[in-house]
């Protein structure tokens, strides 16, 4: 494995995460909606990550290396909680008012998972770099 494969690996790592974070902040913005139906609820978003691996050319990313990129973004398919209050304004015919199925909780510790994980690959960046630096600097001496 090349230090340039170490870099193109750590970039889309940090693509990765950086979808993640950002699907997170979202679903919790979002986690105080209310819809007149569990169809028009919100529902939580969740990325669908796929491993890109050594020597596999994938066309739709166009790479050639280890890695990982994000193939999709899911819904999540938790059923969404109701609860009754006929005096919403957007409460349905029975009375219900339907909330996202977002879980703040589980949305926090995925932010700071993906935040730890952005920074290891800031790392392994970083590392790489510095080598590259001293590999040179080793050559034109």
């Amino acid at each position: 494995m090349s230090l340039e494969n170490i870099m193109n690996i750590a970039g889309m790592a940090m693509d990765a995460q950086t979808v993640r974070l950002n699907l997170s902040v979202s679903n919790i913005a979002n986690a105080e909606t209310i819809a007149s139906s569990p169809e028009e609820a919100f529902k939580a978003k969740r990325p669908v990550f796929k491993t890109v691996l050594e020597n596999e050319v994938n066309e739709s990313i166009g790479r050639v290396s280890g890695g990982v990129y994000v193939a999709e973004v899911a819904e999540d398919t938790t059923p969404v909680p109701s609860h009754y209050d006929p005096s919403s304004p957007m409460a349905d015919e029975n009375g219900y008012v339907h909330n996202s199925n977002v879980d703040v909780m589980q949305e926090m510790v995925d932010i700071t998972a993906a935040s730890r994980s952005f920074e290891s690959a800031v790392e392994a960046s970083n590392t790489a770099k510095r080598l590259m630096t001293r590999t040179i600097e080793m050559l034109s001496k």
